[in-house]
């Protein structure tokens, strides 16, 4: 049966079913294809979008404005410093407005509520760049790049999240294994383990699609593994949780060893970027000095051949890409 997205919002993958996600993943890979033979399609030829982000980025941001440009698209970037939103104006009256001026938006920020918000209020296409609790573009290009370093139909794979197992990454990551029938474990402390809601929407939407959704301490969780992922430990905000998450997550860090246990010659590693590998960040190196190694991988890990974080990080780009142009594009 025909998939057709247009004027549908991409607020997470669990609006999405696993023949949608299917789609967007095969756009991408045929949007990637012909940017790499410059081929110009001009798919959101004559579209206005707007970046709102009340979070900064680099990868999120040079991926909505490089795919956008790439298919004809005019970009206009807003953050809380040059705009009004929500100080003088409301998030409701801003979508309002945004709404008769453009063609999609794109938010970046804190609450999910938001996002929903300017989804219900503006009229128009909105696309989650990330929110406390749900990073969908980014699952997306996860799942492109683990299809792109496998000779395994993805319904025959496992993933395997590291660290902090009830993230905005490692929840995204849940939602699109289980719909695509992906084996998928959080190996983490107990004091971060994912919310009991959203792994019993994930192991039932599972039981359908034949994922096994798992987490816990044992290291066992590892065997088997096609890719092993992780993400930092204390996000944009959380700084004064640093203490406790090195005391929580060090045992969690992605070292040789740890890949080892996935006792699969084959297995990838992936991270959605920035990552501390090493101390020549200002943050690395303060929190070093204040007795914290923060690393949540190690450098034989993340420069190692298998290591697959910057195809990921390309990979975004290509997949909001295909997330714009089935929503809003000449197609």
């Amino acid at each position: 049966m025909p998939v057709n997205l247009r004027g549908r919002s991409f607020l997470t993958l669990k609006d999405f079913s696993p023949a949608e996600i299917r789609y967007l993943l095969d756009l991408a890979a045929d949007l990637k294809s012909k940017k790499r033979a410059g081929i110009r399609t001009n798919l959101l030829a004559g579209k206005n979008i707007v970046l709102l982000f009340e979070k900064t980025s680099t990868r999120t941001r040079c991926a909505f404005e490089v795919a956008a440009h790439d298919e004809g698209a005019c970009v206009t970037f807003l953050d809380s410093k040059s705009s009004q939103m929500g100080k003088k104006e409301s998030m409701a009256d801003t979508a309002k407005v945004l709404g008769r001026f453009f063609d999609g938006i794109e938010y970046r920020g804190y609450d999910q509520a938001v996002v929903e918000g300017l989804a219900r209020d503006s009229g128009i296409p909105v696309w989650n760049g990330l929110t406390d609790v749900d990073h969908p573009t980014q699952a997306l290009a996860d799942i492109m790049t683990l299809r792109e370093n496998t000779t395994k139909p993805l319904n025959k794979c496992k993933l395997v999240f590291c660290g902090d197992t009830r993230n905005n990454v490692a929840y995204c990551l849940m939602y699109i294994c289980c719909k695509l029938g992906i084996d998928y474990a959080g190996w983490g402390p107990k004091e971060l383990a994912p919310a009991k809601e959203v792994v019993e929407y994930c192991r039932k939407v599972g039981a359908e699609t034949g994922a096994k959704v798992e987490y816990g301490e044992d290291v066992s969780l590892l065997k088997g593994a096609d890719a092993l992922y992780t993400d930092i430990w204390a996000s944009m905000g959380e700084e004064d949780k640093i203490p406790e998450r090195v005391k929580l997550l060090t045992p969690y860090r992605v070292t040789k060893e740890v890949f080892e246990a996935a006792e699969n010659p084959d297995c990838i590693f992936m991270h959605c970027l920035p990552s501390f590998h090493d101390f020549e960040t200002t943050t690395a190196a303060a929190q070093k000095e204040l007795g914290y190694d923060i690393r949540e991988v190690t450098d034989d890990v993340f420069l190692g051949p298998q290591s697959r974080v910057f195809d990921e990080a390309e990979n975004r780009m290509h997949t909001i890409k295909a997330v714009m142009v089935a929503t809003i594009g000449n197609i």
